[in-house]
């Protein structure tokens, strides 16, 4: 009897408001070597793009493969449902006989709330646990994550906190990292959340990922007697941009590249794009500062972005660097032919695109488009494929790697059919419903984008915008009302309706800010 085929590991490697343009190999100077060489030995998706711009629906389509209207988490601040979790790609290959592990920043749960919930992720709910708890949680078997990992808010003290909170501050030394996090170690430019942090990489959470990254390898090739599926999730570049030296220094403010178009101008946008941007957020007291303060900045000088732009690219540059880490170490292990590894990002940022900066409701390219590379058995090398997908598509790909159909995914298309052989896409699709809390508008988004178009609409009020990307890459010149355009603008509507019709209802509301 022939010997059944051995079932891959899994290794999805995730990092937070990563741009689609932010690598090495999209030409745009930021240092990704690991990343690149990923690319070269593997393929990439080149049209990629979230199913929603936020942290909390995008990573929970991720995890599902049901986009945000029907696991209903379509904002931040909204608690994915854990029965609905379970149904996902760890819960799913779990019971088929992988050993699951989550590391990092999950943000399936809500950070801030208006009332302590008694989730591990919420930074109240998580004293509630004891140092020893590591799962399992949402489908994962075992976790070691972090509460938020952006050190807008310094690591919490006990008996808050999770793995990377025990971590740093279980040496003694948690005040003096604070203190060195908080020091400002170089010129900014006067970049708004913008910072050299003298907190040494070794501290820092990205290393601590890719520190525990490396052990969970190394704890398989010596104990494990079943194929893992892992989630490894970075937290960076997400805002504040506060990269450690040197890592902060290794790009030039005066030599990275400007945003051509870096001007708001909203007289030639749809009606939301200035009612999103000059509405007070809804929320009101701490939470409300927060969307204020740290969830909006306004137009920065040339100068100014120039800093920020380069202290982002250090945060990539040092993700990569732990990319390059665990890569290595998957090769020194010998697991690197039974691995499967995906690198992808929840969503993008704006980074001065259209004078916007950070992510809100204005799906411009820079926010949409995330890159994914793809490594292992299978997977030929050196390919890019241009056909427009998802994310959203992850769940079924990594159940038809493992032979192991996942029916829950009912809104994942495996990928697999692109990365070896000739598939195509019509399409991708993303979505995003928000009260006024964020941003002072109640909007219903949809999107879709195909390999030379994109269409958004709102569909309250039936406004929208149509951008030909084939000849306006920078999305200059809406079309959405253009005559000419009817035919296109009617083809992209239909794409758009042709969502399923399993949307949940009544939709969960958001029970904190994020």
């Amino acid at each position: 009897m022939a010997e059944a085929k051995k079932r891959p590991n899994i290794l999805l490697i995730t990092s937070d408001q990563h741009r689609g343009d932010a690598y090495g190999f999209e030409g745009t100077g930021v240092h990704t070597p690991h990343l690149d060489l990923m690319a070269k030995q593997g393929t990439r998706f080149s049209a990629c793009i979230t199913p929603n711009v936020v942290c909390q629906p995008s990573r929970a389509s991720m995890l599902t493969g049901l986009l945000p209207l029907t696991h209903g988490v379509h904002d931040n601040g909204i608690e994915l449902d854990e029965s609905v979790a379970d149904t996902g790609f760890a819960g799913s290959l779990g019971r088929a006989g992988y050993a699951t592990t989550f590391i990092g920043k999950a943000h399936f749960s809500t950070y801030h709330t208006h009332r302590p919930t008694q989730r591990p992720e919420n930074v109240a709910g998580s004293a509630l646990y004891g140092e020893d708890w590591n799962g399992p949680y949402m489908g994962f078997e075992k976790t070691e994550m972090m509460l938020i990992g952006h050190n807008y808010w310094l690591p919490d003290r006990a008996p808050r906190g999770r793995q990377y909170e025990q971590w740093y501050r279980n040496d003694g030394l948690a005040d003096l990292k604070d203190e060195l996090y908080k020091r400002r170690a170089g010129d900014d430019g006067g970049a708004a959340q913008t910072h050299h942090s003298a907190l040494p990489p070794v501290w820092h959470n990205s290393t601590w990922v890719g520190d525990r990254t490396v052990e969970l390898l190394r704890d398989h090739k010596r104990n494990g007697d079943k194929p893992f599926c892992a989630w490894v999730s970075f937290p960076d570049p997400h805002h504040p941009f506060d990269a450690p030296l040197p890592w902060s220094l290794l790009h030039a403010p005066e030599s990275v590249r400007l945003p051509e178009h870096r001007t708001r101008d909203f007289d030639r946008r749809p009606w939301w794009h200035r009612a999103a941007t000059e509405t007070a957020p809804g929320q009101t007291g701490e939470m409300g500062r927060v969307r204020r303060e740290y969830s909006r900045i306004e137009p920065q000088t040339d100068s100014q972005l120039r800093h920020m732009i380069s202290n982002y690219y250090g945060m990539i540059s040092l993700i990569d660097h732990n990319v390059g880490r665990i890569m290595t170490t998957l090769d020194e292990l010998e697991l690197s032919e039974d691995t499967i590894v995906v690198f992808t990002s929840d969503h993008g940022e704006w980074l001065g695109d259209h004078g916007l900066i950070l992510k809100g409701p204005m799906f411009y390219e820079g926010l949409l488009r995330i890159g994914m590379i793809v490594k292992g058995p299978g997977v030929p090398a050196g390919k890019v494929v241009a056909a427009p997908v998802s994310t959203v598509d992850l769940a079924a790909t990594f159940a038809d790697y493992a032979g192991s159909p996942n029916g829950f995914a009912c809104h994942s298309t495996t990928l697999r059919p692109l990365i070896e052989g000739e598939g195509d896409r019509d399409f991708a699709y993303s979505e995003w419903k928000l009260g006024p809390a964020r941003c002072g508008v109640a909007l219903d988004l949809r999107a879709a984008r195909t390999r030379s178009a994109k269409l958004t609409l709102e569909l309250e009020t039936g406004d929208g915008e149509l951008y030909l990307l084939d000849e306006d890459p920078k999305e200059m010149t809406n079309r959405f009302a253009d005559p000419s355009c009817r035919g296109i603008r009617e083809e992209l509507t239909d794409m758009i309706h042709s969502r399923p019709q399993d949307i949940r209802n009544p939709l969960p509301q958001p029970i904190g800010a994020a």
